[in-house]
């Protein structure tokens, strides 16, 4: 799928910024206002993103692949147990929490890679994971909405995505497919099971609930969140293909930043002054480990008789 031209690469990256900061404020706007199941919503959002790819594929954006079922069904599971868990902490926690105990992703990932797929990270990289997550232990214990559900919600959310972020690596290697390629076989595969999974979990006159007695405002919201969420993934794939790591990652961090404000100025989270000093801390850990990722990356990609020198 080709990338955006130069001169469209700029509107790309709001576009990015907007949707990843919109779509995390429409979520918490549903659940807080409208209380809208959540499997519900998250099948929703698999459902517009399934169209959104049909689409794509009928503009010639990308061309899909198709993958074994076998390959896919853990892939699909994984990919529906890391949306709603993440939704569900979204619902339970404040936006600030939310948005900080999501960065302990990336020593999940880590502690995933070291344990059973034998990657070996240099002491710089593991350094930093020290701050991230004493950041993010601070400021869950100053968080004055301490929510004890939310945090299990949150953490198994934060297990769950890692352990799909390592597969999804691993299956495009093996598959050789791309995100968008992979995202289109999983897709539908994954609003299919959270269908049969609905009834059980969100009882039947609920569900029907849904089909009749929402409100019309009710129904435009969740629709637009499964478009904003569809615009996520699509911007996402653009700029991983189209933009340096460092561009990538300050977009990111761009992200990181402007979720906490949304959250403090739209949902009056409070944010005291541990739990700020909480914040700095896990923001200092990311832009370390930021740091020596891109420092590593160009050190492999030079040339070995640069390397020895």
């Amino acid at each position: 799928m080709p990338g955006p031209s130069k001169s469209n690469l700029s509107m790309c990256i709001v576009l990015n910024i907007c949707s990843s900061i919109l779509i995390v404020v429409l979520n918490k706007w549903i659940y807080t206002n409208y209380g809208f199941p959540n499997i519900s919503l998250t099948c929703i959002h698999f459902c517009v993103t399934t169209i959104g790819l049909v689409i794509c594929k009928h503009l010639n954006l990308f061309q899909p692949k198709s993958l074994p079922l076998l390959d896919m069904l853990p892939l699909a599971l994984s990919f529906c147990g890391f949306v709603v868990f993440t939704n569900l902490s979204l619902g339970f926690n404040t936006v600030g929490t939310y948005q900080l105990i999501k960065a302990m992703t990336t020593p999940c990932i880590i502690m995933i890679q070291t344990n059973f797929y034998a990657k070996r990270f240099s002491y710089k990289i593991l350094g930093t994971l020290i701050p991230i997550t004493l950041g993010v232990i601070f400021n869950s214990y100053n968080d004055v909405k301490f929510n004890t559900l939310g945090i299990i919600f949150a953490s198994i959310g934060v297990l769950v995505t890692s352990i799909y972020q390592v597969w999804v690596g691993t299956k495009q290697n093996e598959l050789q497919v791309n995100s968008m390629q992979l995202l289109y076989c999983q897709a539908p595969l994954s609003a299919l099971l959270l269908m049969i999974v609905i009834p059980f979990f969100e009882p039947v006159f609920r569900f029907h609930g849904i089909l009749y007695n929402w409100s019309l405002s009710t129904l435009c919201v969740v629709l637009l969140s499964g478009i904003v969420a569809f615009s996520v993934n699509l911007t996402i794939f653009w700029l991983i293909g189209s933009t340096s790591p460092v561009t990538y990652n300050m977009v990111g961090h761009m992200k990181f930043c402007l979720t906490l404000l949304a959250g403090y100025f739209l949902f009056h989270d409070p944010l005291n002054l541990l739990q700020g000093v909480g914040v700095l801390i896990t923001f200092s850990g990311v832009l370390l480990y930021t740091h020596f990722k891109i420092q590593e990356s160009k050190t492999s990609a030079l040339p070995i008789s640069q390397n020895k020198t």
